[in-house]
């Protein structure tokens, strides 16, 4: 028989997770009815907290960890919010922490949840410490936002990241474009592989060869999108657009091409990744793939309250992506 889960309390007791999570953790804070109709509800379903959790929340500090990959990111300023806004609603801080790609600054993350420092995280991390299931003591709760970290089974939040690629190349392929470029993440990484993944699915399903050489990796910065773009030029071969895998990739890109005396879209159009703040305002506006990232880290915080009080469910969740047409697209120049 599936366990009860938390989410299963508050639909048959008609409340939110919230309601209930405080009836398990902070009694104090209900009034003495909902209280009692939650405990009943409690009791009658047979719902037992997970242990873990539970002994995690005994000495509760009521402050979780957003760790991510570059504090400097604008990505993160929307997950921040959605996070911060669910936060803020179950009587919860958020502690927002750089983990600059480095191992042991992950661990000392992670070591701080252990010692009852705060109560759990959220991980926007590329990979875990490689001795975590060796330490002594339970696994802290932990959920995963925007990335899928190899080796773990963590509750999940994130996009369709071959999906969101493949139908940027097809809107390009529907520009008439036929050499098509792509600026990827960090090669070897989950959401570089994923991505260029999607360049080559959009390229086959749209009959467009396949060329490795249009391919450059960089890591997500606005420098490396620079580099990237000047590589593509020296490698002689004509393209007339670009996917890139990050809008700061992006930005970079026609902030280079513009150096060599390329004209974006005129020339050449590029396609950024993720919207962030500043896509609207950069000039040309730039056409990206928006992610719902205020949505999505909404949904991590309620997950990980979820997990801090007993639903030890694996979930993976999977928001879909929109792409927004701006003005740093035009239809493929013509041959002359």
């Amino acid at each position: 028989m599936k366990p009860v889960t938390i989410r299963d309390v508050a639909r048959h007791a008609g409340v939110s997770t919230a309601t209930v999570s405080r009836a398990l953790a902070q009694p104090e804070k209900l009034n003495r009815e909902t209280l009692d109709h939650v405990l009943g509800v409690v009791a009658q379903l047979g719902f037992v907290a997970n242990a873990g959790a539970r002994s995690f929340r005994q000495q509760s500090t009521q402050t979780i960890i957003l760790l991510v990959r570059d504090i400097s990111n604008p990505f993160y300023l929307e997950i921040y919010k959605g996070i911060e806004e669910v936060a803020s609603e179950t009587g919860y801080k958020v502690l927002m922490a750089d983990a600059r790609n480095d191992e042991a600054r992950i661990t000392t993350y992670i070591d701080m949840v252990r010692q009852r420092q705060a109560d759990g995280l959220i991980m926007m991390v590329r990979k875990l410490p490689a001795d975590l299931a060796d330490r002594p003591g339970p696994t802290p709760p932990m959920v995963v936002a925007s990335e899928a970290i190899p080796g773990v089974d963590l509750p999940t939040v994130r996009i369709d990241n071959a999906a969101a690629a493949q139908n940027a190349v097809a809107y390009l392929a529907a520009q008439g474009h036929r050499a098509i470029a792509h600026i990827g993440g960090v090669e070897g990484e989950y959401l570089a592989i994923n991505r260029h993944q999607g360049y080559v699915q959009g390229l086959q399903a749209a009959g467009l060869p396949v060329d490795p050489r249009l391919t450059v990796w960089g890591d997500f910065s606005i420098s490396a999108g620079r580099r990237a773009a000047q590589a593509l030029l020296d490698t002689g071969l004509p393209f007339t657009a670009i996917l890139a895998a990050s809008d700061q990739m992006a930005i970079g890109a026609i902030s280079q091409l513009r150096s060599a005396g390329h004209r974006v879209p005129q020339d050449i159009s590029v396609v950024g990744f993720d919207d962030i703040i500043i896509a609207e305002a950069f000039e040309p506006a730039l056409t990206t793939v928006q992610q719902p990232r205020l949505e999505m880290g909404r949904a991590a915080m309620r997950l990980l309250v979820d997990l801090l009080h007993g639903d030890a469910h694996q979930q993976v969740l999977e928001f879909e992506t929109k792409l927004i047409v701006r003005d740093s697209v035009a239809p493929a120049p013509q041959e002359t």
